[in-house]
């Protein structure tokens, strides 16, 4: 319970790894019960059993949907059984932390020799809004929804490709500055609601997203070359500072791209 009175949940889309696999695991650890949403096939489902394992063993309730988290209608039917789960448990409930972490995208390049090469306008279409506008669907729902409340905390995960160059990343470069432009639209109009909003920016880290890169292990090898910390960054390093932001004293914190990376973007 919060000191208002209220259960906290944590609302994690993309949650089964990577990032939102680990915040997942650390919110519950830091007290808050969790839903869960990602799109996985059948062979992937005995690492999303962990993951619900994880959150169970730390004592908190958990619901997790295999849904695509773009659709609009399994999104509405998937908050539907939220708020229901919490009817059926009784008393106050409100989402206390919303992460947006979601990897899907084409990793094509603008220009090649062969137009068949090429990225389509379906292709930066689809990634755009999957890893960038769906963001804002997803908080009007749980809004309208009166999900959220004072103190809810919004984040959203970017990377430097939001601002820089990444060999075959150009769709995700795009999408990422997207999703930057609305967190920072989001914390303005959530802000006299008491709601913050935040991208978090991490380093270089592999996860089963950033696997698929193209080039991914050259470039892995030049941010550990570069890191002031000597490493990669890792999931639970941005799991444990979500878990640090979320804290009723980062109030006034609000709208920003926030570095999780050892220092890593301030080196060129």
């Amino acid at each position: 319970m919060t000191e208002t009175g209220l259960t906290p949940w944590g609302l994690i889309v993309g949650s089964s790894s990577g990032f939102g696999a680990a915040t997942s695991l650390a919110l519950a650890r830091a007290g808050l019960n969790i839903f869960g949403v990602h799109f996985d096939r059948r062979s992937n489902m005995p690492q999303v059993e962990t993951v619900i394992g994880g959150i169970q063993q730390s004592g908190r309730e958990v619901l997790f949907f295999n849904i695509n988290a773009a659709d609009p209608a399994k999104r509405a039917e998937a908050l539907d059984r939220m708020q229901e789960h919490w009817g059926k448990k009784g008393g106050d409930n409100f989402i206390k932390v919303f992460l947006h972490s979601v990897a899907f995208g084409s990793l094509k390049a603008y220009l090649a020799a062969s137009p068949e090469d090429e990225l389509t306008q379906l292709q930066m279409d689809m990634t755009v809004d999957v890893m960038g506008n769906n963001l804002v669907y997803w908080v009007q729902d749980v809004f309208r929804r009166k999900m959220l409340g004072r103190g809810s905390r919004i984040y959203a995960m970017t990377s430097a490709g939001g601002h820089s160059v990444i060999p075959n990343y150009g769709p995700v470069s795009a999408a990422k500055a997207v999703l930057e432009s609305h967190i920072r639209q989001l914390a303005y109009e959530l802000m006299p609601h008491g709601i913050t909003a935040n991208a978090i920016q991490a380093g270089v880290t592999i996860t089963p997203g950033s696997s698929k890169i193209p080039g991914i292990d050259k470039l892995a090898e030049f941010a550990r070359m570069r890191n002031p910390g000597g490493r990669l960054t890792a999931p639970e390093d941005v799991a444990s500072a979500i878990v640090a932001l979320m804290d009723d004293r980062t109030h006034w914190i609000t709208g920003n791209v926030i570095r999780v990376d050892g220092g890593e973007d301030i080196v060129t």
